[in-house]
């Protein structure tokens, strides 16, 4: 508390004071019990002796004002967590500026004409879109707009309502079998694809929907594979169910299903090797891993999805044509679209295939990867306005 006193008169005022009391006052009444001084009579001022100066009282030593230590400003809130749309815009901005910037310098002041045609498909082919679907766009916009101006705002429209149309029929959530406990779901794709990370992130999702979830980690080859699901699955309260390096992924997938049942388990999520560079082995390592579920339930596995990484382009048509011979795959999840200008394989995917796109992934984190919507994604990647 704050403590407020009369300041004490420092001593040369007190003797200011003293005078003019003394010349109001000609007789100054002495203190009780001490002999008058005698004045002198008659002398000049200037020759009497100045009195001395009493000494200074020491004043009194104040109470110490309490000191108020102000709290250290809390650290600025960091910044809202963007929303689904910016987070998706901001990871294709790469392929969008691919796109956007081509067409602003082929359609600027420009009539539709066949040469103008050409560079377009050839633009959408190298944006990944592919040379079906690339071939597909530059023949409508041509029957609609040859030979008249055309504005790059324009363009881009057209080829959003275009890619629109191709992906909304394979924009589907992946729905769990309400018959079925567990749900199974094999999930397979190249090594660095991020199938560990894809796993890891639908287990925590489901595990926050109230679902008990339970991990298999079969690709029984990686052991950092196995770490990386065991991270999340601590992480999402949900058991991760591991062998010794080297055991039989297919044997490891019957435990993981017999235990999942027993403890009537609503999902199962089953990992699986990706040595591409083998083929024939990678093959037939699935399809047992698929021969000993159907064993014990022959609606398993309830889904196959495969994961592909956006960067590596055409590439991942090769390998949805591969993985597609080896399993009965049900639908996609395509990652890591913020890490090229390749977004525009996902289109390519979609025209080809028409396998379902169950969700898309445009960062690390697990708010970074959502159902697929095509109208917001077809905006997003020609740069409009979702």
């Amino acid at each position: 508390m704050l403590r407020f006193w009369k300041k004490k008169p420092k001593p040369e005022d007190e003797a200011a004071t003293e005078d003019v009391a003394a010349a109001a006052q000609p007789e100054a009444q002495p203190e009780p019990g001490s002999e008058p001084t005698p004045e002198p009579a008659n002398e000049p001022a200037a020759l009497l002796e100045p009195e001395p100066e009493p000494e200074p009282e020491p004043e009194p030593e104040p109470e110490p004002i309490p000191t108020v230590v102000a709290e250290p400003a809390a650290p600025a809130a960091p910044p809202g967590k963007k929303g689904w749309l910016a987070r998706l815009k901001e990871g294709l901005s790469k392929s969008t500026s691919r796109l956007t910037e081509g067409i602003g310098g082929i359609f600027t002041k420009r009539r539709l004409d066949e040469e103008a045609l050409e560079e377009l498909e050839e633009l959408l082919i190298t944006a990944d879109l592919g040379p079906a679907m690339a071939a597909k766009v530059t023949g409508e916009l041509a029957k609609s707009r040859f030979g008249k101006d055309v504005t790059p705002d324009e363009v881009r429209r057209f080829l959003a309502d275009r890619i629109a149309e191709t992906l909304a029929p394979v924009a589907k959530p992946l729905d769990l079998v309400a018959a079925a406990r567990p749900h199974v779901i094999l999930v397979v794709g190249v090594n660095g694809a991020g199938k560990t990370t894809t796993i890891g992130k639908m287990a925590k999702q489901y595990r926050d929907q109230g679902k008990r979830v339970l991990i298999a980690a079969g690709d029984t080859f990686r052991a950092a594979a196995v770490q990386q699901l065991e991270v999340w699955g601590e992480r999402a309260g949900c058991p991760v169910i591991s062998r010794e390096t080297g055991a039989d992924a297919a044997g490891l997938a019957f435990d993981a299903l017999e235990r999942a049942r027993r403890e009537q388990a609503d999902v199962l999520l089953i990992d699986t090797a990706g040595r591409l560079q083998n083929k024939a082995n990678l093959m037939a390592e699935l399809q047992k891993i698929v021969r000993v579920l159907k064993k014990q339930d022959a609606g398993t596995p309830h889904s196959t999805l495969l994961v592909l990484d956006a960067t590596t382009g055409q590439n991942a048509l090769s390998q949805a044509e591969v993985f597609r011979d080896m399993v009965d795959v049900t639908g996609l999840i395509v990652t890591k679209l913020d890490g090229s200008a390749r977004g525009g394989v996902l289109v390519a995917l979609a025209d080809r295939f028409k396998l379902p796109v169950h969700a898309i992934g445009v960062g690390e984190t697990i708010e970074d990867m959502r159902p697929f919507e095509a109208g917001a994604f077809a905006r997003s990647l020609t740069g409009l306005e979702a």
